[in-house]
């Protein structure tokens, strides 16, 4: 799911009753922390107030639980159809397993303690600085290894169909891939754990809320500018133009090009498994800017030019409001990937089903009845299937 720079120099958010923040902030804290985005306090409004901030805490809570029941139970249970199936465990469900692995956690992990922050405690963290860096850390992360792992699919489709003579990965590699695809998440998101802070400010007369971002100093800007334009290439605009060029290659080798020879039945239905499978991963590539680049766009505003959004009253909804579209596609991946294309249920199912003929038959196991309904071989029904 998740948010690359949730909060930067002084995140949306942190434009929360500024104006009371900047009164009450001892001047060594507002000395070391860009917190007014150089608009004057008496000119900062208060989002926490009205309708619009009401409906927009409605809505992130509304997608948030959804996240949470989508991608825990749809990634969980191909995970565990993965597990169950040796015959699923190629590449490219293997590069889908760690895109289903990081959405997984984030919905069990991170999700809950954001409901409770936007939604329960309304912009409060009560959780402590180490569980704050954390989620931070780890949402940032998951945004990371989904968009490597869509890359990587990406990459692996275009070799298979354009390349279909050259000799494919080996294991081996497939398994330097996959690290990859999670080391570089974990190297570059580092800064989202170092820099997150827990700032209190003032909500009424007696109560206080601690808001949990990324806060930069002053003194590290042009640091942080530089590190954003470098995950904004890297993990955005660079994948997506890869991405772009590798279906643009795929669907003219599939559409605009003719099959010598003479097409068999076979031939002809492993062309349009193939044709169905590129549709849905142009589809999930289409998603997937739709969903982000809102949310890198608003990003550069606030962060290049921040008096543009600082100054607006209903600034911090319309980040709510982007925040949850980028936040939807994990949910959108869940659905395509899991349900749609590896026929999720139906293992579930057989999986239930062995159980359930298993205890009518106490001298069978569940592994040696699979081996009786099971004995179809694995052929174009499966690439079609297993995007293989």
């Amino acid at each position: 799911m998740d948010e690359a720079n949730s909060s930067s120099l002084a995140a949306a958010a942190c434009t929360v009753s500024q104006n009371h923040l900047t009164k009450n902030v001892p001047d060594s804290f507002v000395a070391s922390y860009d917190t007014d985005y150089e608009v004057p306090p008496d000119e900062l409004p208060d989002t926490t107030q009205g309708r619009a901030f009401f409906v927009a805490t409605i809505v992130i809570g509304v997608v948030l639980m959804c996240i949470i029941l989508v991608c825990g139970v749809g990634n969980f249970l191909f995970i565990a159809t993965l597990a169950r199936y040796k015959k699923l465990r190629n590449l490219t469900n293997l590069l889908i397993a760690n895109l289903a692995v990081s959405d997984f956690l984030v919905a069990t992990v991170c999700c809950p303690f954001l409901v409770d922050y936007y939604v329960v405690k309304q912009l409060s963290w009560d959780h402590g600085l180490v569980l704050c860096a954390s989620i931070n850390y780890l949402r940032t992360v998951s945004l990371y290894v989904s968009t490597n792992a869509l890359l990587a699919i990406a990459v692996d489709r275009y070799m298979a169909i354009v390349h279909p003579l050259r000799p494919r990965m080996k294991y081996q590699t497939a398994y330097c891939l996959i690290m990859g695809v999670w080391i570089i998440p974990v190297l570059i998101s580092i800064p989202s754990a170092y820099f997150a802070s827990e700032t209190m400010y003032p909500h009424g007369p007696t109560h206080s809320k601690i808001f949990c971002a990324q806060i930069w100093p002053v003194d590290q800007q042009l640091f942080y500018r530089s590190y954003f334009l470098f995950i904004f290439a890297v993990e955005f605009v660079g994948p997506v133009i890869t991405m772009t060029l590798c279906y643009a290659r795929i669907s003219r080798e599939l559409w605009f090009k003719s099959v010598p020879g003479f097409q068999t039945e076979q031939i002809r239905k492993r062309l349009r498994c193939r044709r169905k499978t590129v549709m849905v991963l142009i589809g999930i590539l289409t998603a997937y800017i739709l969903c982000w680049a809102p949310y890198y766009g608003f990003t550069i505003l606030r962060d290049f030019y921040p008096t543009l959004i600082s100054r607006q009253r209903n600034s911090l909804v319309a980040f709510y409001i982007i925040e949850c579209i980028a936040m939807s596609n994990s949910m959108i991946n869940t659905l395509c990937f899991v349900s749609v294309k590896n026929n999720t249920v139906k293992h579930l199912r057989k999986i239930v089903l062995l159980r359930w003929r298993s205890s009518y038959a106490p001298g069978k196991t569940p592994d040696e009845m699979d081996v009786r309904t099971s004995s179809l071989r694995v052929t174009e029904e499966v690439d079609c299937v297993r995007l293989r």
